[in-house]
């Protein structure tokens, strides 16, 4: 009987209806990707089996097979707003449980954990005390609002200082023959440059440079250097001497104690007061406070300074937070330094439509979709991030519109099927 064809199609339209209207619904959710209901027609089993009359059923819904195509991305105003711009999905866990969703929308909390609006926590690599990201198993991500800790300018992390210079060959010796930091007429040039020690104080340290006769023989002249500590003078203030050849390049260095380097790195003077003597004294003893002048030269011309490096810095405050689009976070201090502090991991699986919608945006695997594959932004077929942004749902408003007309035409369609077999029936009941 074609009741039950008829029926079936009713049950179809309405249930493909339930598809459209969930996409219509969600249009505007984030992450959000579009189903579409996929049927397939019925036979009646025969004992003698199928013939070329066989006549079916009707239809039944087959699955629900969701479009996981790349949504718009739209850009927001905050930075752990995460949009995945090709495969992929974020690793999200509340403590019991791991899910994963293509809605990027997280913040902190309280404790510093980046968390969806259900409160999900993100998961990533998390980076050593060092900064570095070494891959294991993803965990919650938990961002350090605490200082970073300062750096003392020679610390073996930071380096020496470099000071490149000119210093002008044209200048004639001081007219003073005794160094005096207080008496200009004592030196031909000087210069200064900000440190910190290991306390993470800032020290202003004063190069003095005194042009010497070119001598005769080697053809090479000297400039003694001197230094002072935030403008105090230390019974010895000598680091050495800068010899020039007479093409102007640094021929050779000579240390405070007469010895001869060709590394160009010359040592502050040992004898400072750091404890009382200075303005403002050193707390934890006199860092590795060493100077390359490698490059400098003494040429005809302004004595000028043309490049100046330290590695060392005060210690920060976090003031804001960057993503790349590789997933790494990174946290920007008040300092100016940066450092590494997570790194985001995307999801793979083989086969994304096995994967079972919860809601929230929330997927979890299951054995048709196959275990998650983690890695980093970008790696194999994962996309690339893009911070203060989100993609938005791949729902195509008009397409759903012009489904929802075809499908409203189908169900008509099979309802007047019903009528005309229940009319059908009714001349066969009035037959006599």
């Amino acid at each position: 009987m074609s009741f039950q064809a008829g029926l079936s199609g009713l049950n179809a339209s309405s249930k493909a209806l339930d598809v459209v209207g969930n996409n219509v619904a969600n249009s505007s959710t984030v992450g959000f990707k579009s189903a579409s209901a996929h049927f397939g027609d019925l036979y009646a089993a025969s004992l003698t089996g199928s013939g070329a009359s066989q006549i079916g059923i009707g239809t039944a819904l087959n699955t629900v097979v969701q479009q996981f195509t790349q949504g718009n991305i739209t850009t927001t105003s905050n930075t752990l707003d995460l949009a995945i711009n090709g495969g992929g999905f974020f690793k999200v866990t509340n403590g019991t449980s791991v899910s994963y969703t293509r809605n990027g929308q997280f913040h902190t909390d309280s404790k510093g954990y980046v968390i969806n609006d259900n409160g999900y926590k993100l998961e990533g690599y998390i980076a050593t005390a060092t900064g570095e990201i070494v891959a294991s198993e993803p965990a919650a991500i938990q961002i350090d609002t605490g200082n970073i800790s300062p750096l003392a300018t020679g610390n073996a992390t930071g380096g020496d200082a470099t000071l490149k210079l000119n210093l002008n060959s044209s200048k004639s010796t001081p007219t003073v023959t005794t160094f005096d930091s207080t008496n200009p007429l004592s030196y031909t040039y000087s210069t200064s440059m900000t440190t910190y020690d290991t306390l993470g104080v800032e020290h202003a340290i004063r190069y003095y440079f005194i042009k010497g006769d070119t001598d005769t023989t080697t053809g090479l002249t000297s400039w003694t250097v001197h230094a002072t500590l935030d403008g105090d003078s230390a019974t010895d203030t000598t680091m050495g001497t800068l010899d020039f050849d007479s093409s102007g390049l640094l021929s050779s260095v000579t240390d405070s104690g007469g010895a001869s380097t060709t590394t160009g790195v010359l040592a502050l003077p040992s004898t400072w007061d750091i404890t009382t003597g200075a303005t403002t004294p050193l707390g934890s003893g006199l860092p590795n406070w060493n100077v390359d002048f490698s490059g400098s030269t003494s040429y005809s011309g302004e004595s000028t300074v043309n490049a100046m490096t330290q590695g060392g810095y005060a210690q920060g405050q976090l003031s804001s937070l960057t993503v790349s689009d590789d997933g790494t976070i990174q946290g920007n201090y008040s300092n100016g330094q940066t450092k590494t502090l997570a790194q985001v991991v995307l999801s793979t699986f083989a086969n994304p439509n096995g994967l079972s919608s919860i809601g929230n945006n929330l997927y979890t695997s299951t054995p048709a979709s196959g275990q998650g594959l983690d890695s980093v932004p970008g790696a194999g077929t994962r996309g690339l991030l893009q911070s203060s942004a989100v993609e938005e749902s791949n729902v195509d408003l008009t397409q759903e519109l012009v489904n929802m007309i075809t499908l409203q035409r189908n169900y008509q369609a099979n309802a007047q099927s019903i009528k005309t077999q229940d009319q059908i029936m009714q001349t066969l009941v009035n037959l006599r």
